[in-house]
């Protein structure tokens, strides 16, 4: 049986990857057993360890509003973290798999594919594509950019006229595991949409409200993608 070391083992993706796991053996160690931000504290903890796969699933995320207030947590967890743990992967020979974001396109015109050019319009963005640096680098890894929500949608109202293309993480995670043995990038979401329209399937009391201009500052207005290329390797 092949075995996945997941950082921010603790969190909510990585609770779903082992929740939908059938086919391996997962190891998620909290922040004080795997410390991303140490690069000792990764190499000691998977030194003893025989480890197939890293998903580097650990990040400073959400409310996107504290990247602008917490810049050293942000470059240090997101960009400094990301790098520590390519270079432990180098060194044991681990394949990487990165656990990325949709927000790291412009997030106006939506639909991006992997090819489209990168141009992150907030500090969170610019911290996933800083991640993403590293990652390219090491010829055995492969970035998701994902675009995902919680099985729950959290919120008691979603924007009307934000187009996204969110997907629960619960299948986030599914097709993630079938992804393992990928390399490159690879657009993960769902079917491009309002954050309203997702949120409601979900939720038939979620109120509608629109997006204003601080929102659209922060977030933009259209960051979806398109996943033709997730859909021919499954074969969707």
């Amino acid at each position: 049986m092949k075995t996945i070391l997941i950082s921010g083992g603790q969190g909510k993706f990585a609770q779903a990857i082992k929740k939908v796991n059938s086919k391996y053996k997962i190891i998620a160690p909290n922040k004080n057993e795997m410390n991303i931000n140490n690069l000792s504290s990764i190499d000691n903890f998977i030194k003893k360890k025989k480890i197939d796969y890293f998903i580097h699933a650990a990040a400073f995320s959400t409310p996107m509003i504290d990247h602008k207030k917490k810049l050293e947590k942000s470059i240090l967890t997101n960009i400094v973290g990301t790098a520590n743990v390519t270079l432990a992967c180098i060194r044991k020979k681990i394949k990487l798999i990165y656990i990325s974001t949709n927000f790291v396109y412009p997030g106006k015109q939506g639909n991006y594919t992997e090819k489209n050019h990168l141009m992150p319009f907030n500090e969170y963005g610019w911290s996933k594509l800083g991640g993403e640096c590293a990652c390219h680098i090491y010829k055995n890894s492969l970035i998701l950019r994902v675009c995902m929500n919680d099985d729950n949608f959290p919120h008691k109202s979603a924007f009307s006229n934000y187009l996204t293309c969110f997907m629960k993480k619960t299948d986030a995670a599914k097709l993630t595991l079938k992804l393992l043995n990928k390399k490159g990038i690879i657009n993960i979401g769902g079917k491009i949409q309002s954050a309203y329209n997702f949120a409601k399937e979900i939720n038939a009391n979620v109120k509608k409200i629109k997006i204003n201009n601080k929102s659209k500052n922060l977030i933009g207005i259209n960051t979806s993608m398109n996943t033709n290329k997730l859909k021919k390797i499954i074969n969707i």
